[in-house]
């Protein structure tokens, strides 16, 4: 069992990684050349995704942690079927919305135990926000975190401006937000129910984990995906809504997600403040 000051140590190395990866982004996005490829499942990676990968797992390595990445995700069953403890990472989460020039992309960074999220951190390099959570303290958005090679944070200069999520829960009605570049019809069905069930709802579209940051911040309510996600789209945003005392579960169990199955596939699944409404 790690302890929870090297639990601490671990979020403050998670923290400034992500930061570090967020300014080799922010290089490539300022430049004229993404280099764009299409990986196997035609989805696309960038120089920036590869660049903030090469970062991240070149610092959380030497944690002698094994590390789960989307751009290392060929590491057989048998061999980490038995981890304890392991790193979940999206070194560049919200490709489409990067090729866009929309903003709307994250580092994302989760460390778990035994199969569920226990520390988690969501870099936005573009506005320059951080969230992070870690268990049993909770989670947390900080402002002002510049992307930078010579970041250097300790755990007293991230909690000296974090604000405790949720933020606020003041809107009326009920907000849904979903994903600009993956809704499915069924999402769509989804949503339209929930309007029909609750009449006027408001609907956000947004990229990345963004979406489940917005859950955690009292932003929004719901968000449904009901449609294809893999597991390190959504570990370091479950650790956070998790964190802000919300839920993440399956679509069709109601079960809590958990993480480092055979397949690294997520089922449909829904992010909710359970709160202001029950699914």
């Amino acid at each position: 069992m790690i302890e929870q000051p090297e639990i601490i140590n671990l979020l403050v190395t998670a923290i400034n990684t992500s930061v570090r990866a967020g300014s080799k982004i922010m290089e490539v996005y300022n430049s004229d050349d993404f280099q764009v490829n299409l990986k196997s499942d035609r989805t696309p990676l960038t120089l920036a995704d590869r660049v903030a990968h090469e970062e991240i797992k070149n610092t959380l390595y030497k944690t002698l942690i094994p590390v789960l990445s989307e751009e290392g995700r060929s590491i057989h069953y048998v061999e980490r079927k038995g981890w304890e403890y392991f790193w979940i990472v999206d070194p560049l989460d919200g490709t489409k919305e990067f090729i866009k020039r929309n903003g709307e992309f994250t580092v994302n960074i989760a460390l778990m135990y035994e199969g569920f999220p226990i520390l988690g951190v969501i870099y936005v390099p573009v506005t320059e926000c951080l969230y992070y959570s870690i268990h049993p303290e909770g989670s947390f958005k900080v402002t002002g975190i510049k992307p930078t090679m010579e970041v250097n944070l300790t755990y007293s200069d991230v909690c000296s401006g974090a604000k405790r999520l949720p933020l606020s829960q003041n809107h009326s009605g009920i907000v849904v937000v979903e994903s600009r570049s993956h809704n499915s019809p069924e999402t769509l069905e989804f949503i339209s129910n929930l309007d029909k069930k609750y009449g006027g709802i408001t609907r956000i579209s947004c990229g990345s984990s963004l979406k489940m940051c917005m859950v955690a911040e009292g932003i929004a309510d719901i968000y449904p995906r009901l449609s294809l996600s893999s597991e390190w789209d959504t570990a370091a945003g479950q650790a956070i809504v998790e964190g802000a005392g919300f839920q993440v579960i399956s679509f069709d169990s109601g079960d809590r997600m958990s993480y480092n199955k055979e397949e690294l596939i997520n089922p449909w699944f829904i992010v909710r403040n359970p709160a202001r409404f029950e699914v």
